[in-house]
């Protein structure tokens, strides 16, 4: 029997121990299962998920939930980097044990299992405290962390004071509400698109914003304004944004439409 350990929150263990894992999404192709580590003989490799996790958020911390799988039960085994290239390898537990076990430097890899976890395989949860691990990626420390939009998590202790002390050129942090607001009044009637579409861009990292004000710019003749409301509101958990992307799901634009699509499908 192979042993792995799956890190989760606390809230979630007495489920899991009368349940069993359920099968999420994240995989291969958009296929569900269950991410998990060889359970190694350094304690510190073994957990070295905590930190980054936690960064995501937790309900009454981590726990370390211990499963045992059947030698022969086929899994994914890569480095996180190749979910995104769809290259891991395709072997058995076993097999994955021994290969994560073999690497001069394990840390960034992982196991996917493409099913959920019988509660039977479950052999035992305990708390796991979130002081080992990396965050980011390995090697991290000491290396100038991104402030991009798409590198920063929302709502991590800290980010707002990152992203004042090392602005990102291109996002952030945003400017004022009232500052953008007269740009958009200043860009006239119905308005120069290229000064709409960079205030757009602003708005579109807050997770509220002036709906009224912007309304109008869902008739806006320029498509690549319209576009970029979409992707400005879509976030946002402001009154009326669910009526407005109904209005702009039956735009002319095909690529107006094809935005509002991609949002309505992201939730």
């Amino acid at each position: 029997m192979a042993m792995f350990v799956h890190l989760t929150s606390a809230a979630n263990a007495p489920r899991i121990r009368r349940s069993g894992i359920r099968a999420a999404g994240g995989g291969r192709g958009g296929a569900r299962g269950v991410y998990c580590f060889p359970v190694l003989a350094s304690y510190t490799l073994t957990h070295q998920w905590l930190r980054e996790l936690a960064r995501f958020g937790t309900r009454g911390g981590l726990a370390a939930v211990h499963i045992r799988l059947d030698d022969d039960q086929p899994v994914l085994v890569g480095h996180y980097a190749d979910r995104a290239r769809g290259v891991e390898a395709a072997v058995t537990a076993a097999e994955a044990v021994r290969r994560v076990a073999t690497l001069a430097d394990p840390r960034g890899w992982e196991v996917f299992v493409p099913r959920a976890i019988r509660p039977r395989e479950v052999h035992r949860t305990r708390a796991a405290p979130q002081v080992t691990g990396w965050r980011y990626r390995p090697d991290a420390h000491g290396t100038r962390p991104c402030t991009c939009f798409g590198c920063r998590v929302r709502g991590e202790y800290g980010s707002r004071r990152l992203r004042e002390r090392m602005p990102h050129p291109l996002d952030g942090p945003a400017p004022p509400v009232p500052v953008l607001l007269a740009r958009v009044a200043a860009a006239g009637d119905p308005g120069d698109p290229a000064v709409l579409r960079e205030a757009l861009h602003w708005f579109g990292m807050r997770r509220r914003g002036p709906l009224l004000q912007l309304r109008r710019l869902a008739a806006h003749p320029d498509p690549g304004v319209r576009e970029d409301l979409v992707w400005a509101v879509a976030r946002w958990s402001t009154p009326g944004v669910a009526e407005l992307l109904d209005g702009l799901a039956g735009d002319p634009h095909p690529e107006v439409r094809e935005a509002v699509e991609a949002v309505m499908d992201d939730d």
